[in-house]
Order: structure tokens, then C-alpha cells, then sequence
């Protein structure tokens, strides 16, 4: 994947060298990145008023095999600079009885190529991070303390010292501080990214701590700050963060952290089935009345 400077520099000198239908798709591309990310080949050409096979040459001139591939890289690259804003115009164009159907085939979209693009080595060392951490700290702020929080709860099934940091209400440095060797900070972020995020991340480098980093691909500023980063899919053509393949990252990871600590976690289950049983936690069949 190309770094922004680059690919803009690509775009802003490709005129030298470009026909005059092509410059003008590479200025279009510049001026309105918000909009033009997200347009379909035809689209994109019927705004500029050249054709649909003009766009597909263009690519191809800029060395990718194909508009789809160079289309994903604009997006990486401008998807933190969109504002909730734009992501709402952008998506203002669906029909709202569209809205189901649009959703959950970007959501199967985004679950199969984070399948496909995920780093499966460093899935593995993080969970040999986890499992060998003396303290584990989870931090997902604004859009993505709901993914923390899920995590949160089932890792503290797993292991005894986990904390969350969810809630940017309160100094997010007061609740690191004690981070050092031997310490796992995972750190959760999107586009647009959380600053705050990112710094506890290097600070918790700085301590000596692990980090490990979910995010969206290897243009997140998280990348740099981590020492595993796992990518996830999370496009959406809205003011909404898709969650849905962050989630299954999450899921997966759970799930084999369960699987390397079996007799544990099922002794912990057992006594938690006891109590939750004694303060009647959940609904027992026949307790309700229909």
C-alpha cells in the first residue's frame, strides 16, 4: 500500500504524463477525495465526462491492476481525514428502505477481506502476548469503548488482572500509569482515530509494556506504536463505524485465549455457574410466564 505523500504525489504529477482526459480524473480525484473515493468507475467518469474504460486506463496508468485496487487505496488513505460529516453526505444518496440490505452486504464485504488480509502470525503472537502477560489492558475510546468493553468482560474470564479503559472522561494516563515490562496494552482504534489512543499506546511502549493494535491497515497510526497489529475491515459508507469484522477479530481471539487456558476457564465456569445460580442472575426455563 502506497503512504499518503506518495500516492498524492502520484496524483499530482501524473499530469505530466497523462492524457488530458486522464489529468483531469487525477484533478477531480484531488479536489473532491470525499466523494470520489467512493464512486463506481462509470460514476466517476460520468462526473468528469470522460468514460468508464478512460477511468479503468487511468488506474492502470498509476500502476494498479485495476480501478477496484486503486479505489481501496484512495479510501485507506483519506478514510481519517473524512468528518462525520462527509461520511453522512456520502451515504445520504441510499434510499432508506436500501438501508438493510446495503449494511449487511458491506458488513459480509468487510468480514471477507479482513479474512483474507489478516497478519495470521501476528494473531498468533498476540495471543502468546496475552498469555503471557502480567497485566492486561484493553482501551477502546469514543466509537470503539464498546469493543473494549466486550473484550473487557470476557477476558476477565480468562485472566485475573485485566483492565479497561473505555471512558475518556476520565485521564487515561492516571489509568496506565502503572504499566511496565511484562504488561500488555491493547489498543483499539478506527478512522477517525482516537489521539489519545495512539499516545497511551506509546507511552505504554515507552514503560516497556507490549502493545498490541486493532485497526484498520497498516497506514493506521496505530501500526507504528505496536508491536502485533491486526486489521480489520470496518468500511462503511456512513456515519456509522462498521464493527462487525473488529468484532470477529475479537471474537477469534477470545476464543483461542479460551481454548489455551481449557481447564482453568471450565473450573471458573463451573463456580460461576453456582453463583450466578444462588443470585438467580439469569432467566431459568419455567421462571417466566408467557
Amino acid at each position: 500500500m502506497q503512504d499518503m505523500q506518495d500516492m498524492i504525489e502520484r496524483l499530482n504529477h501524473s499530469g505530466k504524463r497523462l492524457s488530458k482526459g486522464h489529468r483531469r480524473i487525477a484533478q477531480y480525484i484531488i479536489d473532491h477525495y470525499e466523494k470520489a473515493v467512493f464512486m463506481t468507475a462509470s460514476k466517476l467518469g460520468e462526473c468528469v465526462g470522460v468514460s468508464e474504460s478512460t477511468v479503468v486506463r487511468f488506474a492502470s496508468a498509476l500502476g494498479y491492476e485495476g480501478y477496484p485496487q486503486l479505489q481501496r487505496s484512495l479510501q485507506e488513505l483519506v478514510s481519517h481525514r473524512l468528518t462525520a460529516n462527509q461520511r453522512f453526505e456520502m451515504s445520504s444518496e441510499i434510499k432508506p428502505e436500501e438501508a438493510l440490505n446495503n449494511v449487511l452486504k458491506s458488513d459480509m464485504t468487510n468480514l471477507r477481506a479482513t479474512l483474507e488480509e489478516l497478519d495470521k502470525n501476528a494473531f498468533e503472537s498476540a495471543v502468546h502476548r496475552f498469555l503471557n502477560a502480567r497485566r492486561i489492558y484493553v482501551m477502546g475510546l469514543r466509537s470503539a469503548a464498546p469493543l473494549a468493553q466486550f473484550m473487557g468482560y470476557y477476558l476477565n474470564f480468562i485472566f485475573d488482572s485485566v483492565h479497561l479503559i473505555a471512558s475518556s472522561t476520565t485521564d487515561v494516563f492516571e489509568e496506565i500509569s502503572r504499566i511496565g515490562e511484562g504488561d500488555v496494552l491493547f489498543g483499539i482504534s478506527f478512522p477517525r482515530y482516537s489521539t489519545r489512543t495512539v499516545e497511551a499506546m506509546e507511552f505504554a511502549k515507552r514503560q516497556g509494556a507490549q502493545v498490541i493494535a486493532l485497526t484498520d491497515g497498516p497506514m493506521s497510526p496505530l501500526n507504528d506504536a505496536a508491536d502485533d497489529c491486526l486489521t480489520a475491515h470496518t468500511d462503511m459508507a456512513s456515519f456509522v463505524d462498521s464493527l462487525a469484522a473488529p468484532l470477529s477479530v475479537i471474537n477469534a481471539l477470545l476464543v483461542a485465549l479460551g481454548l489455551h487456558r481449557k481447564e482453568e476457564l471450565s473450573l471458573h465456569f463451573r463456580q460461576l455457574e453456582s453463583i450466578w445460580a444462588s443470585h438467580s442472575t439469569y432467566l431459568e426455563e419455567g421462571s417466566h410466564h408467557g
